[in-house]
This record gives C-alpha cells, sequence and structure tokens, in this order.
C-alpha cells in the first residue's frame, strides 16, 4: 500500500475533526474521498501531505511514517491543495524552474519540457500566472505538483470552478497520471467520482461511514447509485442507512 492510514486523529483544541479514520489507498488506482463540507476531508489531505500535525494514529507514505520521516516522505508526495497556491507574478517556466531547483531535479530542463508538455501548457509558458484562466492555473499547480515524478498524488478538488471542457482535459489528465501512481482524491462531484476513481471512501463528521471499490457498490449496496449512497450516509440522521 502507498498509503496506510490507521486510526488517525485530529483535533483543534477539545474539537475533533477527525475521529480515529483508517483506510489505504492502492497503487495504480484512483482513490475518491468523499465528504460533504465540514467532514474532515481537506484536514486529513493536510496531514497526509505533511502540512499539518496529527494528533493520533499513524500515517505511512510508501512504507515510511510520516511523523518520524517528514522530510523524506514529502518527496515521494505530490500535493495540490484545493486553493492552488501559485505565485501570480511568476512566469509558468519560471515558477516551475523555481521549483524544480528546490526539488534538486536532476536535468530540470528536460523534466520541465516533458511536464509542460503532459499538462499541455506549451502555449502557457511564457505567460505570467496572474494573467490565466483558472483551467490554466489548475494545470500549472498540477504540473508543480507531478514535476518530481512523486508515487503519491494528493488532489484536493481539482476540478472546482472549471468550464467543462476544462473539467474533461483535467479529468484526461487524472486518470492518465493514476497509470503510474496512487492517487487519492477529495471532491463532492459524484460524477467525477464515478468517471475516473476506482475505489471509493466516505467520510462524514470524522468518521468513515463506506470503504469500497467502485465496481463493487451495487453488490455492497443493492439498490443505491453512488449519490444517492452518498446522500444516504451523510444526510440528517433519519434518512441514514
Amino acid at each position: 500500500m502507498c498509503i496506510q492510514v490507521a486510526n488517525l486523529f485530529k483535533c483543534y483544541g477539545k474539537h475533533p475533526a477527525v475521529k480515529g479514520i483508517s483506510f489505504n489507498a492502492r497503487p495504480g488506482r484512483v482513490l475518491g474521498f468523499l465528504g460533504p463540507n465540514g467532514a474532515g476531508k481537506s484536514t486529513t489531505l493536510k496531514i497526509l501531505s505533511g502540512s499539518i500535525p496529527l494528533t493520533a494514529g499513524q500515517v505511512s507514505i510508501c512504507g515510511l511514517d510520516i511523523q518520524q520521516n517528514s522530510l523524506a516522505t514529502r518527496q515521494y508526495i505530490g500535493y495540490l491543495p484545493e486553493n492552488n497556491p501559485l505565485y501570480l507574478d511568476m512566469y509558468v517556466h519560471e515558477a516551475l524552474t523555481f521549483v524544480a531547483e528546490m526539488h534538486h531535479i536532476v536535468r530540470a530542463h528536460e523534466r520541465i519540457a516533458e511536464v509542460i508538455s503532459l499538462t499541455g501548457l506549451e502555449a502557457e509558458q511564457q505567460k505570467k500566472i496572474g494573467q490565466l484562466s483558472k483551467g490554466y492555473r489548475q494545470r500549472v499547480g498540477f504540473a508543480q505538483a507531478i514535476l518530481h515524478d512523486p508515487e503519491v498524488l494528493i488532489l484536493d478538488e481539482p476540478t472546482s470552478g472549471l468550464d467543462p471542457n476544462q473539467l474533461q482535459d483535467i479529468r484526461l489528465l487524472i486518470k492518465q497520471l493514476s497509470s503510474q501512481k496512487t492517487v487519492l482524491l477529495s471532491t463532492h462531484i459524484m460524477q467525477e467520482v464515478e468517471a475516473i476513481c476506482d475505489d471509493v471512501v466516505i467520510i462524514h463528521q470524522g468518521q468513515i461511514v463506506a470503504d469500497f471499490p467502485l465496481n463493487e457498490l451495487a453488490a455492497m449496496y443493492p439498490g443505491h447509485r453512488l449519490e444517492s449512497l452518498f446522500m444516504r450516509l451523510t444526510g440528517p440522521p433519519s434518512t441514514r442507512i
């Protein structure tokens, strides 16, 4: 398993945001990490990426414990947070060069050209990031996340706010990348999950309420499509299964 989460807790003061969750993400697959607003999705992803510390439990990335090997595990991770952090005054190629230097990438020029081609940024690479549309800014975020060729990609709402054409392009890119990596995708768009995910974890109020391969949905939850199951599991108590 490339991502292993065991009995993970995260508290902000006395408020528990994540309450003892456990799940695994396998290589070569896309895991959809679903939940309503405030369920604990982004908090979990921030812990996995090393952005914030956990309160209790254990998380390992590619066999390394993130608490004991914080810097080492980050080399295996590409992280695209919900609020894509970009230097808007930098040119696209300049920004990628800066990221390559931070990762000490060998033959950086060739790798940057490869990633620019993969993310469809050829025509935009000499533009300032602040001049780009939201869709192309997302592509820059993807390019930064995969530049060091990580084994794990953690994506938090990567298609939020994109138009239909941009959304389709990003979905295809995620699916393409997943053939060689483990992808953890947080989203609230059920059609996106059905289009690109292999496995599904649903979190609600800091706890996991479902964990299954997507192709086994019908057998595990007869009569439910993913969207209806999500509503039943995360809706008011009177409507839950």
